[in-house]
């Protein structure tokens, strides 16, 4: 059995007696897999901040973070003069190429910015402050957002991206087959492109929105659905408000919702 290997940063940085907090940059650490030539996956999740995600030429997982960059008012209390400071409290554990950053600093922003191997699958959330973006991925991403933005770049494999208060948008180079993919948001466009020779059956929904797209994708007609309660004796029909529809013949399934925004899926 692999040992787990931990790496934990605890930081206490002063910036000194400053009217405004400026941006700090911060090299973290490099973290080496157990198997540098097999696939692995990333894991973060944090309160406040953006995650960035950039795939490289290396076998190692590097973590940098940045923090501050809000221009504050200088403070004073009691003829006391306030000192600007941040701090950091970051661990990383790495076992058998899953790699998980853990940020306890729940009261601060952070932004991180991580370089993976390209073959990395991701599991990554963020709730305040902050965007996640990735780029020049291959594997399955897992990715999570509640107010702020989702992109992905250049990335390939399959992806399950959702987001309350921002957009999604994904350009994938390659898919993988016969995996299923969900896109959603409840404020803002989701606007995804996928390669031409794509298969799949969609199936699409904006409540306020309107759902575009390139491809010659075969609509399903709309058939009635009838609900009965057995209970009451009430017999229901209704028409259900997905979008569904078949590209090149159809295939696994690929999920779009929307409730405030335009639904767009793209040909490459």
């Amino acid at each position: 059995m692999k040992n787990i290997k931990t790496i934990t940063l605890m930081l206490l940085l002063f910036t000194g007696l400053v009217a405004k907090a400026q941006e700090t940059s911060t090299e973290l650490f490099s973290i080496p897999l157990s198997n540098p030539n097999d696939s692995g996956k990333l894991v973060v999740g944090q309160i406040s901040g953006s995650i960035n995600v950039i795939s490289y030429e290396g076998k190692e997982v590097i973590v940098k973070a940045s923090f501050g960059g809000k221009e504050q008012e200088q403070k004073s209390k009691n003829g006391l003069k306030r000192i600007a400071n941040t701090s950091l409290a970051i661990s990383a554990e790495e076992k058998n190429n899953v790699v998980e950053i853990i940020n306890e600093q729940w009261n601060k922003r952070t932004d991180l910015e991580i370089k993976v191997p390209r073959n990395f699958s991701l599991k990554l959330s963020t709730i305040n402050n902050g965007d996640i973006y990735v780029k020049g991925i291959n594997g399955e991403m897992e990715i999570s957002n509640i107010n702020g933005h989702i992109d992905l770049e250049d990335v390939s494999g399959s992806a399950s991206a959702n987001t309350t208060n921002g957009h999604v948008k994904a350009s994938f180079k390659s898919i993988t087959n016969n995996a299923s993919m969900a896109f959603t948001s409840f404020n803002g466009d989701v606007d995804v492109a996928f390669p031409s020779s794509l298969k799949a059956n969609i199936k699409a929904k904006s409540d306020m929105g309107e759902i575009y797209t390139d491809f010659n994708m075969v609509l399903d007609s709309q058939k009635p659905v009838t609900k009965t309660d057995t209970k009451s004796g009430t017999y229901k029909v209704e028409i259900e408000s997905w979008v569904k529809g078949k590209i090149n013949g159809g295939g696994p399934e690929m999920l779009f919702k929307n409730f405030n925004g335009d639904i767009m899926i793209r040909a490459n």
